[in-house]
């Protein structure tokens, strides 16, 4: 009696043209993926393709990946294998990345999925062939924080001369922020023209700056590929102009932030 295999589903990576990518089965076949033991492959859906890997039901079902990706460092596992294959993906070819954890009953639910948004993908991949993302942050250095004010003595007038100490600071904080803004704002605006998409992404707060730095930009740029040295050379410009900030520069990343319109969880497991 043959023994049954286990039940699998497929989970969806990203998706390329159908003529993107060729002779993809070798170096896409040779990454882990997910660890599950199955080669990443291709799946033809017209003219998209996926790019997946099996994996069993048992580990990948809904309540299981909720389990798996409450778990910190699982999450960071899953989101790096993730990443990885989804990176390789577009070093052969155009690629929309798809969110962490498309998971799908079969094969044929991902052709379904491609089908119904066959018009939105292929615009995404049009917009994204040729060009890369970069990622600019500006920071507000705030410096050590601002010793405490001495307190009022019980002398005529200390009260009043320690609420104007008070205030001083006060609007000096004020005044440094709005310079911060403005000097992102010219950051920002020198970036979007030497690119072809720009997106404005929520500043990080005080848990991932740290108490001494406040995050006044923090931004996406969508670039031709070849312009790297321009654009390095205006953020050095920039540096040098705006040295009341700090400026970092990130990538070239995949378009992450360039391909709205691609497939969400439409069609994922129940």
């Amino acid at each position: 009696m043959t023994r049954a295999e286990p039940p699998t589903l497929t989970y969806a990576f990203a998706v390329c043209r159908g003529d993107g990518l060729t002779d993809p089965a070798e170096p896409l076949a040779e990454l882990p993926g997910l660890g599950t033991g199955a080669p990443v492959r291709t799946l033809a859906a017209g003219p998209l393709t996926a790019v997946v890997q099996d994996v069993p039901a048992a580990g990948y079902g809904e309540a299981a990946l909720r389990r798996r990706l409450s778990d910190g460092a699982e999450l960071e596992r899953c989101a790096r294998a993730h990443h990885a294959v989804i990176t390789a993906a577009s070093a052969l070819a155009p690629a929309v990345p798809l969110p962490l954890a498309t998971v799908y009953l079969d094969d044929g639910r991902v052709r379904e999925a491609l089908g119904d948004r066959q018009t939105s993908l292929l615009t995404a991949l049009d917009r994204i062939a040729g060009r890369v993302e970069w990622g600019v942050k500006v920071y507000a250095p705030t410096g050590p924080p601002p010793e405490a004010a001495p307190a009022p003595s019980d002398g005529p007038g200390s009260g009043r001369a320690y609420l104007d100490r008070v205030r001083t600071r006060q609007r000096g904080r004020e005044q440094r922020h709005t310079l911060a803004l403005r000097a992102a704002e010219r950051v920002d605006t020198v970036v979007r023209g030497l690119a072809v998409a720009a997106r404005r992404l929520r500043p990080h707060g005080v848990e991932v700056t740290g108490k001494h730095r406040t995050h006044v930009l923090n931004a996406a740029y969508l670039l031709d590929l070849g312009r790297e040295r321009e654009l390095r050379a205006a953020l050095a410009s920039l540096r040098h102009d705006e040295a009341d900030v700090r400026i970092e520069l990130s990538g070239p990343w995949v378009p992450y932030s360039f391909v709205d319109g691609g497939i969400t969880d439409a069609g994922a497991t129940p």
